[in-house]
Parts: C-alpha cells; structure tokens; sequence
C-alpha cells in the first residue's frame, strides 16, 4: 500500500513482543513458583488497537520502530497477515521493545525493556503517513513524535484518539491536541491535581476540568471490572463492565480504544461505542495475550446481547 493512500485509521505508538507466563500465585520475594505456561506473542498498545480494527473489516496504518530482531520479525510477519499497512522504522543493531508478563488470576503485571534507540522520534516520521487517514490513535509514549502526529493530523481536520496511562514529559502539549482523551483510572486526578496541594479531586471533577483545559470533545477514564466513565460535555456517561471469566488481562485497554475508534467511524451514539469498546475489551480479557481475544463483529454483538454487567457502588451513575 502507498504510503498516501487513504485508510480509515493511522495508529503512532508502541509496539511490544510479550513473554506471557501464567502463575498460580504471584511470587513473593525470595520465593520460587512453578509457572504453567510461557507463550510468545505480539503485543503493544497502537498495535494491538490497529490489529484489533484491521481485524473488524477497516483499513489501517501502523507507524512505529522496531530493531532487526526476531521479534522484529514476529511483527512484521504479523502485521502482514492482519494486511496493516506497516510503516516501520528499522534500527540497526537494536532489540526491539520486550515485555515480560506475569499472570495470576488474570491480572498481568508487566516488566519492560526497552532501547533508547528504540524512541519513535519526530525526524523519523512522514506527514503523508498520517494526514491520509480519516481517525489517528495515538499512545503517547513516544510523546514529541506523537504530538507532532497529532499536530499534522488536527491541521487537516482529522480527529485524534489518545489512550494514555502516564503524565510523560511533553504529554500537556499532546493533550492539546487530542479530541479523544480516553486514559486509565489513575490518570485524570493525577495529572489534573494543581502544583503543590493536597486536596482530593474526585474523577468526575477530573475528567470535566480535562474536557475543559483541553478544548476535547470526549474525556474518559477505563476502570477495569468497574467500567468506564466519560464526560461529553453535556453528560456524565458511566458504563458498567461486562462479567466475564477472566484469563488475561493485557491488552484490554487497547482492545477497548479499538472498539471506540471502530464505533466513532461508524458514528454510533456515545453509549453504543462504549458499550461495544467495553463488550470487545471483555472478550479479549477471556484468552491469553494482547491480541488473544479480538473477536469477529457479529460474535462481539451477540456476546452483549447476552452477558451480564458488573454494577459498582462507586460510579452509580446511570446519565447525568
């Protein structure tokens, strides 16, 4: 695919080989515990969301660095076979991103490595591989280059989607550039807290003062087994998550931002998108890894109709 041809979606971020091990209880220190399973698989947050919509039928790019590893390989063997355009910066002589991820229980905790040479950096983008979409997602990670994406893709009216878990440094100027501001439970009250006070802002607070400081057009926060909570400006939205058996949890948030963008393309109502993202994000936390779970269209639908709902005391909103 030429590198200007028009996709539905542009995704500028992290890509990740996972080492997944599956433990029956977390190790304390000094321990020794017999795992159950290892597997290898690709992973990473812009990836797995570009994997997961190239899978539901739309057309993707995928912009990030690797080195010239195996796991290079593995990556670009499986952008391939999703058909992602990948547009992948090559480093010499350099390991790409590793993962290892424990598993007890089904919640992951996830040790990084990573080669500084392995920053996406701004020089080593190209506009055409992001102004020739019509949504851009971007992780943040890779802050100047991403915020340099968003920058080009706001000039030429192309909306912009950030899933964020950490204040990185440069990450204020990125935010003023997302329309689409959807990071984890912690990020909200952290980043938004004045300098050098104490007091408490309640995530509702958070997110409004968020919509605000940053002119967005949506702010969210994903919550886990709690749902999601979202402001539009208008309405306090809370969606309560799906019950499911849980294998794995890796993966969920960029499964569910796959789901918003699929949903903010088709231009579903708010409540449809996040009930699909939150339906998507359940399914993939049923098996093992990043991209484990990523279920067909009429198979996710037919899921939601049927499932049940966690339902917290703390956000019992309904619509506000």
């Amino acid at each position: 695919m030429a590198a200007s041809q028009k996709v539905d979606l542009v995704g500028v971020g992290l890509n990740a080989t996972d080492t997944i091990i599956s433990l029956p209880i977390f190790p304390q220190r000094g321990s020794k515990v017999e795992y159950s399973t290892r597997t290898l698989q690709p992973g990473g947050q812009a990836a797995s969301t570009v994997v997961a919509c190239q899978t539901w039928g739309l057309s993707t790019r995928y912009v990030g660095k690797l080195g010239d590893d195996d796991a290079a390989r593995l990556h670009r063997g499986a952008f391939a076979s999703a058909g992602v355009d990948a547009q992948i910066v090559t480093v010499p002589g350099a390991g790409s991103l590793q993962n290892l991820i424990m598993v007890d229980d089904g919640e992951r905790t996830v040790l990084c490595q990573r080669d500084e040479r392995m920053v996406l950096k701004p020089a080593d983008l190209k506009r055409e591989w992001i102004t020739s979409a019509r949504v851009l997602h971007v992780d943040g990670f890779d802050t100047a280059a991403c915020t340099l994406a968003a920058q080009w893709a706001r000039a030429v009216g192309i909306p912009v989607v950030a899933d964020l878990d950490e204040s990185y440094p440069g990450v204020e100027t990125l935010l003023e550039n997302v329309d689409y501001i959807i990071v984890s439970r912690d990020f909200p009250t952290a980043h938004m807290r004045e300098p050098g006070t104490n007091s408490n802002l309640s995530l509702e607070a958070a997110l409004k003062k968020m919509f605000t400081r940053y002119s967005a057009r949506l702010t969210a926060a994903t919550l886990g087994e709690q749902g999601v909570l979202c402001w539009d400006g208008h309405r306090m939205l809370y969606t309560p998550a799906f019950k499911v058996p849980v294998v794995d949890t890796t993966g969920a948030g960029d499964i569910f931002h796959a789901g918003f963008i699929y949903g903010l393309l088709a231009a579903w109502p708010l409540d449809r998108q996040i009930d699909f993202a939150c339906a998507a994000a359940a399914m993939n936390c049923m098996y093992s890894g990043a991209r484990g779970g990523i279920r067909p269209l009429c198979e996710i639908e037919e899921w939601m109709a049927r499932t049940g709902r966690h339902h917290s005391a703390a956000f019992p909103i309904a619509a506000s």
